[in-house]
């Protein structure tokens, strides 16, 4: 027993009880470390390659639009005397209009005028449904019941009449105030019926943003957190504000994204019909609808506004898909 205990002795290096270094226990902290929910976030959406392809082709297309007019030789409304219907060409890659205007730059105006109406009328819906949603979510009662009424009727409003008859009721009193008004007079170039589309996603187009963040909102209500602020005295405008849509903030993104390509199909839609921007600003729909009288002759008029709709309704829809799972805490791993 003696020599096995002395054998053991023997084997022992008194190196093995040196002080370990300062940094020995950072890098095992640094690997098991959790992520933040943003970092964490941006990473599941780096690993989806369709969001991320998506998201390149929504650049792309960004700087089409708004770098691609300072480059061109030609104005939106610049007409070219003998090159009438032209063919794409050197010239003109997009081909003219039957008016001599070269569509390359008319697309690009076109494609700028569609992303403003889509990001624009995403930014109203965002500040008018998640206001009314958490109001309503956090009163609850009687309040919540007559507040979720009356998005049951604002639901059941055809859009697209209200559309047309906001701009009617618009159209003079517009035309009236940018004539004698010097500050209105860039409204001029847009026309009432792109005003018209703004103002009916104001009035009708919330009412789902709203219903997302009520039910995020009755969820979070609950939180320890947040009746730790009511004990300590927060008004109701403070827990909006401070607990509960900050909490909301990735189902909002991701709604905003999605939101987007529904404003611009409507705006093409709507340009299509006439009711858009006016003469001569482009818009994508507008170019449709004045391709139509020669589709047969010149189909490449039509092609090229409806392969830029569908490319951003397309890219907007797959990444706002990606940016929601992404954003999704039970896709966490």
């Amino acid at each position: 027993m003696e020599k096995q205990i002395l054998s053991m002795q023997l084997k022992i290096d008194p190196a093995d009880f040196a002080p370990l270094p300062k940094d020995y226990f950072q890098e095992s902290r640094d690997e098991t470390k959790e992520m933040g929910f943003w970092k964490s976030a941006w990473r599941r959406l780096l690993d989806n390659k369709i969001a991320m392809a998506a998201l390149c082709v929504i650049v792309i297309i960004a700087v089409f639009a708004l770098i691609g007019p300072m480059l061109s030789p030609y104005t939106y409304d610049q007409q070219i005397k003998g090159d009438e219907s032209m063919w794409p060409c050197m010239k003109h890659p997009f081909g003219t209009d039957r008016l001599g205007r070269d569509l390359l730059v008319r697309c690009m105006i076109g494609t700028r005028i569609s992303l403003s109406v889509g990001i624009v009328s995403a930014v109203i819906v965002l500040i008018i449904g998640s206001i009314y949603g958490a109001t309503s979510g956090l009163i609850g009662g009687k309040v919540d019941t007559a507040m979720m009424r009356l998005v049951d009727i604002v639901y059941s409003v055809p859009e697209i009449l209200l559309i047309v008859v906001i701009k009617l009721v618009i159209d003079e009193p517009l035309t009236n105030l940018v004539a004698n008004v010097e500050f209105f007079k860039p409204l001029q170039r847009i026309g009432s019926g792109l005003l018209a589309i703004f103002i009916v996603y104001g009035c009708l187009y919330w009412v789902g943003m709203a219903r997302i963040v009520r039910g995020q909102v009755l969820q979070l209500k609950e939180m320890e957190y947040v009746t730790a602020a009511r004990a300590l005295g927060a008004g109701k405008r403070r827990l909006i504000k401070e607990h509960l849509l900050p909490n909301c903030i990735g189902q909002l993104i991701a709604t905003v994204m999605l939101q987007i390509p529904s404003a611009i199909f409507t705006e093409a839609f709507l340009s299509f019909l006439g009711i858009g921007v006016s003469a001569p600003m482009a818009s994508l729909g507008s170019l449709t609808s004045d391709a139509l009288d020669s589709i047969t002759t010149c189909p490449y008029r039509m092609v090229f506004p409806a392969m830029i709709i569908s490319l951003i309704i397309l890219a907007f829809n797959l990444f706002g898909d990606g940016l929601r799972d992404a954003l999704d805490p039970k896709m966490k791993k």
